[in-house]
């Protein structure tokens, strides 16, 4: 037995994926340490609370963490409705949060500032494997450390929101402009005052930048002076739209429906090809200037929306031994999977421990944050990562690798067509093939129709939206 046995093992983050991972270790008999910086689990949850996610309940709930709360007497939600952020929070993980097993290990409040190894740095290598971790955090009464085993990150990538710059920095003049959000804002909601009767650039290509379009559209209808310009910093539209009917999760496939719609009508002003070159902010609007389709445009706005994904956070891991692709900051082993520059269309492959190991052992990072800056993700995926690793940690190396995760197809490819393919093609390699039909796509479809193995799309992804 070495001298790490007994202490407990630290999970970063409260969330849908740390709070899973507790629940597993718990189940393993041994002691999570739960650290989460805001006031609340699902605090990160709760800033896009007002969001309803496109996948329902029984996708929701982490197989662990159900039994758990199944044992304290839970009332489950209905499996097959859609949650909004709040009511994941609300209905389960607050509930979950006060599972006796869980509530003596879960520090509120609790920001993680340096990771590192007891009396060694992160160039030190003797005793290295054996010696335990230091988590240092600052809290309610100061800074203060815990030694622990292993380590779990899942903090997510919510506080680290991408920048307007399409080269990954923002733009010239965006840190000085306060009228600036990132995310999905409650724009029909809370801040309904600060969006109603406005002019709203909205920046983003994936479903966070739908949501918020869609809820300026409600705006619109209350007062129709209220004016939304949609940029993508992509040519074209059609990824943006997804699956529609072919999406096996409906109401991911609806949004893209309600989205052309929109378009459709004209009551979005659509900006292709968009980068945002400066933001020049006077005492009653912002102006952009950008290129659109290759030509220079100036927006006189009230408000920008930026939609444009988040990026991981590895400042508090400078001490630690961690190896991440150097495009995707992922695991070197996952990135291949979910990296979008990849002609890739379908389903994840299962993934567990042995794409997530990093050469720090027992160092862990799970959840969206694994995924660095791929833009899609869905926690049922999360879920089955850290029954992976934590069965790994208990001793289980045959468990850990026996991977289980089925996930609903999108009806939609997440990468541009080939040059074979004809221009109106609305996916991969000819669009999404029908639901019923077990292909990625319709040159997959009539290849395997035909008697090939398919057409070659290579490793599959599937495009969920990061939850």
């Amino acid at each position: 037995m070495t001298s790490t046995d007994t202490l407990p093992i630290a999970v970063l983050g409260a969330g849908p994926v740390g709070m899973a991972a507790a629940a597993r270790i718990i189940e393993a008999g041994l002691t999570p340490l739960i650290l989460e910086r805001g006031s609340s689990v699902g605090a990160s949850l709760l800033e896009w609370g007002h969001v309803r996610v496109f996948s329902p309940w029984k996708y929701n709930v982490d197989d662990a963490s159900r039994r758990l709360l199944d044992a304290e007497g839970w009332t489950a939600p209905s499996p097959d409705a859609l949650p909004t952020g709040r009511e994941i929070v609300e209905e389960y993980l607050v509930p979950l949060s006060r599972v006796p097993a869980i509530a003596r290990t879960l520090k509120l409040g609790a920001t993680v500032t340096a990771i590192a190894r007891q009396g060694l740095d992160k160039v030190s290598s003797p005793t290295r494997l054996n010696t335990p971790f230091v988590i240092r955090y600052r809290g309610k009464s100061g800074e203060q450390e815990a030694a622990v085993r292993a380590v779990i990150d899942a903090s997510g990538t919510w506080t680290q929101p991408n920048p307007m710059g399409v080269n990954g920095l923002p733009v010239l003049g965006e840190g000085n402009c306060d009228r600036i959000s990132y995310g999905i804002p409650d724009v029909a909601g809370e801040r309904r005052s600060e969006f109603l009767g406005k002019r709203t650039l909205v920046v983003g290509s994936g479903h966070s930048a739908i949501n918020v379009a869609l809820a300026l559209l409600a705006l619109q209808e209350a007062d129709p002076s209220t004016v939304i310009y949609w940029a993508l910093r992509r040519h074209g539209v059609e990824r943006l739209l997804g699956g529609g009917l072919n999406d096996q999760l409906p109401e991911r496939g609806a949004l893209g429906l309600k989205a052309k719609a929109a378009m459709d009508a004209g009551r979005l002003r659509m900006l292709t090809s968009f980068s945002a070159t400066k933001v020049t902010t006077t005492n009653d609007k912002i102006v952009v200037a950008a290129m659109a389709e290759g030509s220079p445009v100036e927006l006189d706005l009230d408000r920008i929306v930026v939609a444009t994904g988040f990026r991981p956070d590895f400042s508090f891991l400078r001490e630690v031994r961690i190896a991440l692709d150097p495009a995707v900051e992922a695991p070197p082993a996952l990135a291949p999977l979910i990296d979008p520059n990849l002609h890739s269309c379908g389903t994840v492959p299962p993934h567990g421990v042995d794409e997530l190991t990093h050469p720090e052992k027992n160092f862990y990072i799970v959840g969206s944050k694994s995924y660095g800056r791929a833009p899609t993700f869905l926690m049922k995926t999360g879920y089955e990562q850290v029954r992976s690793v934590v069965t790994e940690l208990a001793g289980d190396p045959v468990a850990a690798r026996r991977i289980e995760l089925v996930l609903p197809e999108t009806g939609v490819c997440s990468a541009s067509p080939s040059p074979s393919t004809s221009s109106t093609s609305t996916g991969c390699c000819g669009g999404p093939a029908p639901s019923a039909v077990d292909a990625c796509c319709v040159a997959d479809a009539e290849a395997k129709a035909e008697g090939s193995s398919g057409c070659g799309c290579g490793s599959a992804t599937v495009e969920v939206e990061r939850a």
